[in-house]
């Protein structure tokens, strides 16, 4: 079944996404996320933030990582389903997967139906 339509989340997916939140930073960019708006304020934004989320550039200007690093830790979210990636002209744009975060804190707290 697909993301959007299972209420649950797999066993093995959820260990990809605790796997991709077990970095600090991962974990950090995680919590930005979740206000973009004001974490993000001193960057003018390219697009709706509400809508597509913040420019991988913003989040690489404020951790002070890497545009490799960011890159790849990016990547390891949206692989993980944590995050969903839109690119608009040539920059790609982060935001989190609302729906995948509170499956898999349902998953957590042991309320997943069987």
């Amino acid at each position: 079944m697909s993301r959007t339509t299972d209420p649950n989340v797999d066993p093995l997916e959820a260990v990809e996404a605790l796997k991709a939140l077990a970095n600090p930073a991962r974990l950090q960019i995680m919590n930005w996320l979740l206000d973009p708006h004001g974490e993000f304020s001193q960057w003018e934004p390219i697009a709706d933030r509400d809508e597509v989320g913040v420019c991988v550039s913003h989040i690489q200007a404020k951790s002070g990582l890497a545009q490799s690093t960011v890159s790849s830790y990016m990547a390891t979210l949206e692989r993980a389903g944590l995050v969903r990636s839109t690119r608009i002209g040539k920059w790609i744009h982060y935001k989190r997967d609302e729906d995948m975060m509170s499956r898999l804190a349902e998953a957590l707290r042991g309320t997943q139906r069987p």
